[in-house]
Order: C-alpha cells, then structure tokens, then sequence
C-alpha cells in the first residue's frame, strides 16, 4: 500500500510538472512585459544627464552636447516622457508642468525621427509601449502619411486626469510647416537649422515653455551652436558630457571607441566637442594633460587664484608647482553665480587658509555699495590676497601671453589638470575665438588659471608641510660627541 500510494503521489506531481512550467514562463513573461513597458521609473541619470535635467528649472533653451552613444537621446526622450505623464521622480530637479502638455520632438528627416525620436518615446513598431512614456500611459497614435511607420501625434495620459500630445516632426518639412501651433515644450534630437531653431522656439513664447536640443556636434561651429556658446543670455544652458562620463563602458571599450573613430572626429564623436578649428584657443589632446590622481609632495608650494564675478560666474582654481621638474597640478576648481564673497570665501578657506591667492586688475575696483574694493574685501574674509594683481614680472598683463604661456605648458607637458574636474574641462572644450577674439563666455576658470601661471613666483608652502619636513630633534648623547 505505501508503495502504491508513493508512485500515485510521483505520478501526480509529474503529471502538473508541465503545467507548473507553463505557469512560471507565463509568470516570467509578464514580468518582463511589465518592466519593458514601465522603464521610466527606473532612469537614473548619470552626472552630466543630471546636470542637464537641472538646468531646465532656470533655463528656457537648453543644448546637450555629448559623444555618440552615450545616453543623449535617452536623457531627452526621459525628460519627454516625464513632463507629458506629469510622473517626476524624487530625485528631479528640473522644470515641471502641474497639467497636461502640447509639445513636439524632431529629428533631421522623417525616417530619422521615426528611428530615434519616436522609437525613444513609444518603442519600436512591433513593440509599442516599451520606450520612455509607459506603456499603460499612451492613450492613442495617430500614423504620419508621409513617412511608413512613422507616428504623427502621440496622446498620453496626464497624472492630472488629462491628456498631453506630443507631435512628431522634421527638419526636412522647411520651416513654413513650424508655423502656427503653441506648445510647452520642444526637443530637438539632432541639431537643426537656425531658421527652424528659431521657428520652434517661437511655438514657446506665449506659454513661457522650454526647447531643448540632444546632439554631437558634427557639423562644428555652426550658428546654432555658436548661439549658445558665443552670445551671453541667461536663458541658456550647456551641458556637455564624453565617453568618460558613461558608466555603460568600461576603459578597455572606451578606448577602443576612440581609436576607431577618424582622427578628425575622434573630439566631436567621442567628447561631443564641436569641431572649433582653428577657432580653438588650446587645440590640445585632453589625454596630453589629464591626470586622475595628483598626490602632491610636502616641498611642492601652491598657489590659488580667482575671477571675480557676479551673473558671470566667480570662479577660483588652486595648484601645486613641481619646480623640479616646472609642472604645475591643478587639483581644485570652484565656480558659482551670484553669490557674495563671503560666501566664495566660506568655500575657499577649506582649501587652506595659508593660500595665497593671485587676483585679476579688476579686484582694484570699488563696490557700488560699500565703497571697498573687491580684492579687499576677500581679504576681509580671511583669504591671504597677494598684495598686487595678476601681472609677469615685468610688470605687463597681457591676456594673449598669459593665453600662450598656458598653451606652452599644455603642449610640453607642464601642466596637468585632476580629470575630475569637471567645470573646468567643460571651459577648456568650448574655449575658442570668434573673429580672431577670444569670446568672453564660459571662461571663468579658463581666466583663474591663467592668473595662477602668471603669478606662479608667489606660490608657497603649506606650513603643516613644512612642520613634516623637519627632522625631529634627537634626545642628547653625550657619546656622540
């Protein structure tokens, strides 16, 4: 009887084996279909997408620049997504829209838009629902008549109750087909023409919405970029990111991904660097002064040095001087808008409160309010300001010689840059001229480390050093006589 009734129970179980297996691969299924039609909730941003994001809350135009594959296109189509469901995560700092949005997203030509834009935002065609917006949230498509497969309207369901629509669109339409709508918001994937720029931000004007463009900048210098590095307005914001912001490769990938792009490319494809030409005010390989640690020695003397600035930004860098071997190490870089020099103060004295620091001719300069002048008030705040401005031991301050005293350490290997220093490589990318003049926007730290070669001489050691390097006394030893 036991035996009978054990193989009843082992006939019983494998006769809902097959049926428990067809459960769990259902079960898995739907999993995966669930996650695949809800991946916003799941975007983490790296740094640089973070910082883009952030920049919409005082920004109304924005451009991204950055390297091909490095998450550009999912940083905008994420942000689409976000301001047309109403469904902001916690960790979002950037504009937000309480009710339902009208907007449009574009690429060059209406397969490219269909490739990249729509497939970002609602999936591929045999997959509808598996892209930015989730899946459950798109209420319905309207299919474009010019273009097979591509989408000419999205409706998404609002958090608010109603429903946003996203218009797809193209370069390739000319800009008479730009005209007329009103919307909230406006993505660019890819750069666009001046006068279709132009066109769509006006579609923003009467709702004070916001545009934003996601692109490597291949076609160099061109009106629009040089509209957002050249002409000061605070309404923009640029962001770049390189290959080595994405977490996604490894260094072996990376490099690999460098090296098989052309050489003339490797900048723009690689760093989202626009191609400046001989507009670039230091054409130098990144790789020739990037370092990733720097540990400085007891006897090497530092130096800081500032930019004043109030809307255009303050900004201070601090380096060691190998004299030895005449390298100079940046390893500290602040920048901040608006703030008050008490506040640069409070910032800068963490960095030693025995620095030095050098200062431009403009620190001899009197505040409207108080009277004093700037660099004395620095002074007020605890900071060891140097007695004189920036100048070369002749006495001459000249901003093209301090430029190609810089240069000339780049070039030969004197000057090493901490690669985490973000701010300042973003400035040391866009730095450039324009008409043979150096533009005077985004180069903030690009001016403080210029200070801090022409006043390298008063560089000074760090007392605490100082006390390691001298030798402790030694008891007396009358024998040692």
């Amino acid at each position: 009887m036991k035996n009978s009734t054990g193989a009843s129970a082992k006939y019983s179980a494998n006769a809902r084996a097959p049926a428990l297996k067809s459960e769990l691969l259902r079960l898995l299924a739907e999993k995966k279909r669930r996650l695949d039609t809800d991946w916003l909730p799941r975007y983490r941003p790296y740094p640089r997408q973070a910082d883009f994001h952030r920049a919409g809350a005082d920004h109304r135009e924005r451009l991204f620049m950055a390297g091909n594959q490095l998450g550009k296109t999912y940083s905008g189509g994420a942000e689409a997504a976000m301001h047309a469901t109403g469904k902001y995560p916690p960790w979002w700092q950037g504009r937000r829209f309480t009710r339902p949005t009208v907007a449009w997203a574009a690429g060059v030509t209406g397969l490219a838009t269909r490739d990249t834009v729509q497939r970002m935002l609602v999936g591929r065609a045999e997959a509808v629902g598996t892209g930015t917006i989730p899946g459950a949230d798109i209420v319905g498509l309207v299919a474009a008549r010019s273009t097979p497969g591509l989408i000419d309207s999205i409706r998404i369901r609002h958090v608010s109750g109603g429903t946003s629509t996203i218009g797809l669109k193209s370069y390739e339409q000319g800009r008479e087909k730009w005209q007329g709508e009103t919307l909230d918001w406006l993505w660019f994937d890819e750069e666009p023409p001046e006068d279709i720029y132009t066109e769509g931000l006006t579609r923003t004007n009467a709702t004070g919405g916001i545009a934003w463009m996601t692109f490597t900048p291949l076609l160099g210098m061109s009106e629009v970029v040089r509209r957002f590095l050249s002409e000061a307005s605070r309404d923009r914001s640029v962001t770049t990111m390189t290959i080595d912001d994405a977490g996604h490769y490894s260094p072996e990938m990376r490099a690999r991904i460098v090296a098989a792009y052309p050489a003339h490319e490797r900048e723009a494809r690689a760093k989202g660097i626009p191609i400046l030409g001989s507009g670039r005010i230091f054409p130098v390989e990144e790789a020739m002064i990037a370092v990733d640690q720097i540990r400085p020695e007891p006897f090497w003397p530092a130096l800081g040095a500032m930019d004043f600035g109030w809307d255009h930004p303050f900004a201070a860098v601090m380096g060691y001087h190998d004299r030895d071997a005449d390298v100079v190490y940046l390893t500290r870089a602040f920048r901040a808008r608006e703030q008050t020099p008490l506040l640069h103060a409070g910032a800068l004295r963490a960095w030693g409160d025995w620095l030095p620091w050098a200062w431009p001719h403009d620190g001899l300069q009197h505040d409207k309010g108080s009277g004093e002048q700037l660099a004395e008030q620095y002074r007020r705040q605890g900071l060891a300001m140097l007695p004189e401005h920036a100048r070369f031991e002749d006495g001459s301050n000249g901003v093209e010689a301090g430029l190609m005293l810089l240069l000339d350490r780049m070039r030969t290997g004197r000057l090493k840059v901490s690669r985490h220093l973000d701010d300042w490589w973003e400035e040391f990318r866009l730095y450039h001229r324009k008409d043979g003049k150096v533009v005077k926007e985004r180069d903030d730290l690009m001016s403080a480390t210029r200070y801090l070669i022409m006043m390298l001489r008063h560089a000074t050691l760090n007392p605490a050093a100082l006390d390691l390097m001298r030798p402790e006394p030694q008891p007396y030893d009358p024998l040692s006589y």
